[in-house]
């Protein structure tokens, strides 16, 4: 269990037989994003790059939901001057979890059950693969609450599934289950929900075997297969504005 200073423990790590296990652990926020949950899900990602015996990584959520996106009440507080100094950070830290994930050395799997939702599907698409849950449900949810998509979210869907799955998720709201998910190429595997953790853990084990090999082949994949359109750093910094504009707008619309 990691801990940030004197907060409490929301993030999990286990290394087990050269896999690290990263798990969201704050069921009370539905493993909600924000800041101290992000920093410690980045000391998770960085322990687990130095360990040298770690040759893969399974990311998942206790409690019955993966990630139920970013945290409503640190939402709320960025409205109220998103592009002021600290708040313009804030965003950006919250940011750094799912980009972390998706900088980490090892072999990545997001093992997924119950919902994902908005930057929720950003911290599940991070990852290089991912085993879901059949009843698992991916909702972008952005526009319903009156905010634009960040996080390269847009990039992200697309990137794994089409632009026609972009499209339908984030912009029309389509609720995607895991049995979908896989039929659209955002899953590799849908399972009964039980199921879900050791096959996520059986796959790793195997990449695992030799973590330096691992190390080595995860940076070919990624540096051959990246994202075809937008880099996801410029896709970051262009949905950011956006979102910071819809931010501002819902705090004044509620004021």
């Amino acid at each position: 269990i990691l801990l940030t200073g004197d907060t409490a423990a929301m993030i999990d790590l286990e290394i087990s037989q050269g896999v690290a296990f990263i798990t969201l652990n704050a069921p009370a926020t539905r493993n909600a994003l924000n800041n101290e949950l992000a920093d410690q899900f980045v000391q998770a990602c960085e322990a687990a790059d130095r360990d040298r015996s770690v040759g893969a990584a399974v990311i998942s959520g206790a409690g019955g939901t993966f990630c139920s996106g970013a945290e409503r009440g640190q939402l709320e507080e960025l409205g109220r001057d998103p592009a002021e100094e600290r708040r313009y950070a804030a965003l950006g830290g919250i940011y750094r979890a799912f980009t972390r994930v998706g900088q980490l050395e090892v072999p990545t799997i997001a093992a997924v059950r119950g919902a994902a939702v908005g930057a929720g599907i950003n911290l599940m698409l991070a990852t290089d693969l991912r085993i879901v849950a059949e009843d698992a449900r991916l909702i972008s949810g952005f526009l319903r609450i009156g905010l634009h998509p960040g996080g390269g979210h847009f990039a992200l869907l697309a990137g794994r599934a089409g632009a026609e799955t972009a499209a339908a998720a984030g912009l029309f709201g389509e609720e995607i289950s895991g049995l979908r998910a896989v039929q659209l190429g955002l899953a590799w595997q849908a399972l009964p929900s039980d199921q879900v953790p050791a096959r996520a853990a059986e796959l790793a084990r195997r990449a695992a075997r030799d973590p330096e090999l691992a190390r080595k082949a995860t940076a070919s994949l990624r540096t051959e297969l990246g994202p075809p359109r937008l880099p996801w750093a410029a896709a970051l910094e262009v949905e950011r504005g956006a979102q910071l504009w819809s931010l501002r707008r819902r705090h004044r619309d509620e004021t």
